[in-house]
């Protein structure tokens, strides 16, 4: 699973990682977590507010931090589509 934390380095953004970081950890999930900081690469990648989260390619959610709950249920559907 590839996982990109989207934001320019903002407390969001580092409080996205930890908890998208966290969260991993707590699934199991082999996941590659790759933090885009480069604004003309956040923009390449259409997301307008951050922090943006993507997984496997798609953009999840941007311009807030979810709930460690909402993540995880992210990160368990796209879990569920890969084995799909």
């Amino acid at each position: 699973m590839n996982i990109l934390v989207i934001g320019p380095g903002c407390a969001k953004c580092k409080t996205l990682a930890q908890l998208t970081e966290q969260t991993v950890k707590e699934l199991g999930l082999d996941a590659q977590i790759t933090k885009v900081t480069d604004l003309k690469q956040i923009m390449a990648l259409g997301v307008m507010l951050t922090p943006a989260l993507a997984v496997n390619g798609a953009i999840k959610f941007s311009g807030k931090v979810p709930s460690a709950v909402e993540l995880k249920g992210i990160l368990s559907q796209a879990v569920e589509a890969e084995k799909a």
